[in-house]
């Protein structure tokens, strides 16, 4: 991809007789992917925390003229285990193969809250709900037809680590949490498990792709629903002045998603100056995020806290 092919969703292939799953697909950069992949002919399952806001954002897609028949609205909570299992119950028994699954609804910089089962919100959300719904569909996927595994992650994935020793930010009694900085390590993490996934796939001969992919700096009800700074410097400042609008930003991951020149392990974001911005191209990870070994650590770590074991071997 250079600069005189620049991608643009008018390039995505035909996604007739494919299935996709979407979360956080009823707003920002889900309903942007949702919205493209459909008007291509694609099946997509809209997995959504608020059901009803689904709903709407279904028939709003629907008033733009795409077919009803291609838009299914499920409830999902990343943040609960149990919802996890339950969704991923309910596409099984509707459906013996998916061909794509993008991870990409997450939550960034809330006041410290833990989830149903304990864990840190955006850690919960952002990497554990998507590691379990990858490893409950990745037989359905392996079943698909070029089959991709979408996670998005973001450039602040380069600002930290994952800081295993303080995973819940409960030291010193909570009082040293700081959510943009949890909001950094959850990216971390996702750019972690992309390439571990993508590892274990290879190795296991899998036909299932695992794909990075990240925004860049995209204007989404991501900052404005932030705490703190984050809202103020990102959601109201931000926001108007440099972000770009979601059909921009979901460009990455709709390129991860669908072209035919994608190979696992590839890491796509913006082509702009700081990746802020701009036409999907390759980027790079991390080398933090690219090592074995925290891959390692990471994955068996959330195999142990979320009960979810792959039918993938270790790279």
């Amino acid at each position: 991809m250079t600069r005189k092919q620049r991608w643009t969703a008018d390039r995505i292939p035909d996604q007739t007789g494919r299935v996709s799953v979407v979360t956080g697909a009823n707003s920002g950069l889900g309903l942007a992917t949702t919205r493209e992949l459909a008007r291509r002919g694609g099946r997509v399952i809209l997995a959504v925390r608020d059901e009803g806001k689904g709903r709407r954002a279904a028939e709003g897609l629907a008033a733009e003229g795409i077919a009803p028949d291609l838009l299914d609205v499920r409830p999902l909570d990343l943040a609960d285990l149990d919802s996890v299992r339950d969704f991923a119950g309910r596409v099984r028994e509707e459906h013996s193969r998916l061909d794509v699954l993008v991870n990409n609804a997450g939550v960034m910089a809330p006041p410290r809250t833990l989830s149903p089962q304990g864990h840190e919100l955006q850690f919960a959300v952002n990497h554990l709900g998507h590691f379990a719904l990858t490893g409950l569909l990745l037989d359905l996927l392996a079943a698909g037809r070029d089959p991709r595994v979408v996670t998005v992650s973001s450039v602040n994935h380069r600002r930290k680590g994952l800081g295993f020793e303080d995973l819940d930010g409960d030291l010193d009694g909570g009082r040293g949490y700081a959510p943009m900085a949890f909001y950094d390590r959850s990216k971390f993490a996702n750019a972690v498990f992309g390439q571990e996934l993508h590892r274990r796939l290879t190795g296991s001969g899998s036909p299932v792709l695992g794909v990075l992919a990240h925004p860049g700096y995209t204007a989404t009800g991501l900052q404005t629903k932030a705490s703190g700074p984050a809202k103020v410097i990102f959601g109201y400042l931000g926001n108007p002045l440099l972000a770009q609008r979601p059909e921009r930003g979901a460009l990455p991951q709709l390129y991860a998603a669908t072209d035919p020149e994608v190979r696992g392990g590839e890491f796509i974001g913006p082509d702009g100056p700081a990746e802020l911005r701009g036409a999907p191209t390759r980027v790079r990870i991390s080398d933090a995020a690219a090592d074995p070994e925290t891959g390692r650590r990471l994955w068996e770590l959330s195999e142990r806290l979320t009960g979810v074991r792959f039918p993938v071997a270790a790279g």
